[in-house]
């Protein structure tokens, strides 16, 4: 065999081939250089190499077979019983390079995709009777694969029945509302005409789908197979097929132009990974991290159905000129559906930096500082960086003779690593901030080196489950160092690993230089570490306070993701806690405990989060029409309650900085901003309560 990947050393290409035991009978396929090449660099480079195994081997399977049909509405158990056969070999197929599986995988699934075409096309054929007692589960998770092909219709009828109902009751949704309004221009329809109208329109969903699932090529799967190889390393390492350079970007980007999402396209669906801050999305608040993407509409047109779609063709539908409206159909991370309503605009740069505001409660006057994203200009010399805003942010805030500081790090995912060392030190002496390990060799230590400290007063930390990477590392830090209070959800997100790019091509032999282009992977290569010693991967960092939100019930994070890697421990960095000013942690636990228990917002935020929980779980719906509206008013009803939660809350005030108008005088454009950014801090009640821990601490 001639070497593919040359770019190894001698002795390590020489285990490589050993263990692959390669043995071509004439030139290799162009799959095979590619699954050959990608396993070489995550055996060589990845940070947890995997032993080939039966382990491994289930791992990939149960993860492609997910892939493969994820609502399992195109596989029989037969076939399933067919590709099982292979749970136990797909690491030996691996090692002799064969595509033995892949190719009996996509031979069945090509052939039954086909076949569910007719099932869906005659059952949309005739009414459906929505007067009928029966309940569907719409939970994939929950159900089995079809023992034959009438038991597959008779799951592609109630799921077909669900979509046409979902749809009967919104134009019942419509009508109801325009004779509330007296809406002359409202055309109205008979029950008949409505179900017609649904089943036309599923119809019409369903054929897109299944148009692009038959426009779906060789190389889509193959890319799809081997994806799942690569996730049995770790959820955030991922191979790329070759494509033009702007889907190349949008790939590794994930950024939705026109309304700022980053993406992943997971088991055939499009979910929110983070929101840009300063975005649209970011501004109008309701699209979430975890929100699934199920419908793209462009204004009041009809919605396209996107799942199974490839992340670049959800770009193409979601792109548009500024000022226009897009419509998402999603599926809540807490469960249920909904539509939001975004219009289309540029990120305002000002709201990605930065911004600070006081705190009024309770007497305290008390600073503020969100921090979108650990940001950083790299491509500009003297450009912006997130370590020198906060710095200047805390100078003003200390001229205003604030009480004590808040650093809101709450849904940052993260960024530039030198700007949480950077950062750390304006609250701390010089020392360690962080220890980053690869695979091999000694942890380095990052450390402040800097003797200056910009702030030394009262410090609470807020975060979330979606603080992740680079913000756990700041919250750990400032925990580790005893220097201020953490306040927040149960955890944070748990990502604590790097990952790296490669491009297959700059590793090809020349021999075989007319397979490319090969594309490209993503492997994780280190891990971060406190420096306590345990790692941020998995655990992410624990509060000390921990306070009520919406999710409190619902598991997010890392730990969600397929085969994360695990938590561990290494030993701790030479550092000393924080003497100036001792926390008494266990008084201001308890302190904080029984305000908030005696908070009726806190305890309203609580049952919420119960409620989303069971409507989260409770995935069994009724097929009949007027059960099924019943019980979407009873939901609205339930939930009315709530909606104080989203209302200024009383004796929170929020004012501007001083510095910080003397800039805005006369500007109408920056006090807008700023009107509207304060908007959203006045119906915050955790704001409220590290205000009240701020006080505490004094």
């Amino acid at each position: 065999m001639k070497p593919f990947f040359i770019k190894l050393s001698l002795s390590l290409f020489l285990l490589v081939l050993i263990t692959s035991c390669v043995l071509f009978q004439g030139p290799p396929t162009k799959e095979e250089v590619v699954e050959d090449m990608l396993m070489q660099n995550l055996n060589a480079s990845h940070y947890n190499p995997q032993v080939f195994n039966d382990t491994f081997s289930v791992h990939v399977y149960t993860l492609y077979l997910k892939r493969l049909d994820y609502n399992k509405k195109i596989l029989l158990q037969e076939d399933v019983d067919k590709l099982s056969k292979y749970k136990y070999q797909i690491d030996d197929l691996i090692k002799k390079n064969s595509l033995e599986f892949f190719n009996l995988s996509l031979d069945i699934v090509t052939r039954r995709t086909q076949e569910d075409q007719k099932y869906y096309r005659d059952l949309l054929a005739q009414p459906f009777d929505l007067t009928k007692d029966e309940n569907v589960e719409l939970n994939p998770d929950k159900f089995k694969y079809a023992t034959n092909t009438t038991e597959l219709k008779e799951a592609w009828r109630k799921y077909l029945k669900y979509q046409v109902l979902y749809r009967v009751t919104e134009q019942l949704n419509d009508k109801d509302k325009a004779l509330e309004k007296k809406d002359t221009a409202y055309k109205p329809k008979t029950y008949t005409e409505m179900e017609a109208d649904a089943r036309k329109k599923v119809l019409k969903s369903e054929d897109e789908v299944f148009d692009r699932l038959n426009k779906v090529d060789r190389e889509d799967r193959f890319s799809l197979y081997l994806n799942c190889i690569v996730g049995a390393y770790d959820p955030h390492s991922e191979y790329f097929v070759p494509v033009g350079r702007d889907n190349f970007d949008i790939a590794l980007s994930g950024q939705l132009e026109g309304i700022g999402a980053q993406l992943q396209q997971k088991d055939d669906e499009i979910k929110v990974s983070s929101i840009v801050p300063g975005s649209p999305s970011w501004r109008q608040g309701k699209l979430k991290a975890g929100d699934v993407i199920l419908k793209v509409a462009q204004g009041a047109g009809e919605p396209v159905e996107v799942t199974g779609m490839k992340l670049d063709n959800v770009v193409k539908l979601v792109r548009g000129k500024k000022g226009t409206e897009v419509r998402l159909t999603v599926r809540k991370v807490a469960g249920g559906t909904e539509l939001i309503s975004i219009i289309r605009d540029i990120v305002q740069l000002e709201e990605t930096y930065a911004h600070s505001d006081i705190i009024n409660t309770s007497g305290e006057k008390v600073g503020y500082i969100k921090l979108p994203s650990f940001y950083a200009d790299f491509k500009r010399m003297g450009g912006r960086n997130c370590a020198t805003d906060v710095k200047n942010e805390l100078i003003k805030l200390k001229a205003d003779g604030v009480d004590g500081v808040v650093l809101d790090l709450r849904d940052n995912g993260g960024g530039s690593l030198s700007d949480v060392v950077n950062m750390a030190g304006l609250f701390v002496d010089k020392g360690p901030v962080v220890q980053v390990k690869g695979r091999t060799g000694p942890p380095s230590v990052l450390e402040d080196r800097d003797e200056s400290m910009i702030y030394d007063g009262p410090l609470v930390v807020l975060v979330n489950s979606g603080s992740a990477s680079a913000s756990e590392i700041m919250a750990a830090a400032i925990q580790d160092y005893k220097r201020g209070i953490i306040m927040g959800s149960s955890s944070t997100f748990g990502k604590g690993s790097v990952q790296q790019f490669s491009d297959l091509d700059d590793q090809l032999n020349p021999n075989y230089a007319s397979y490319k282009p090969l594309g490209s992977v993503k492997v994780t290569r280190s891990k971060f570490y406190r420096i306590s010693g345990g790692a941020t991967q998995l655990m992410g960092v624990v509060p000390d306070i921990i306070l009520p939100d919406r999710y409190m019930y619902i598991d997010l994070g890392e730990r969600e993701l397929d085969y994360p890697m695990k938590w561990d421990e290494i030993a701790k960095a030479d550092y000393h806690t924080w003497t100036m000013h001792p926390l008494s942690y266990e008084k201001l636990r308890s302190a904080s405990e029984k305000r908030t228990k005696s908070n009726e917002s806190f305890t309203l935020l609580a049952e919420e989060a119960k409620r989303l929980k069971d409507q989260r779980d409770d995935t069994y719906e009724t097929l009949n029409l007027d059960k099924y509206r019943e019980r979407q008013k009873k939901l609205e009803e339930s939930g009315k309650k709530f909606e104080v939660l989203d209302k200024d809350i009383k004796g929170l005030e929020i004012s501007t900085l001083t510095s910080d108008l003397k800039v805005m005088d006369g500007d109408t454009t920056k006090m807008a901003r700023e009107k509207d950014f304060q908007k959203r801090l006045r119906k915050d009640i955790h704001l409220v309560e590290a205000a009240n821990v701020i006080k505490d601490m004094k």
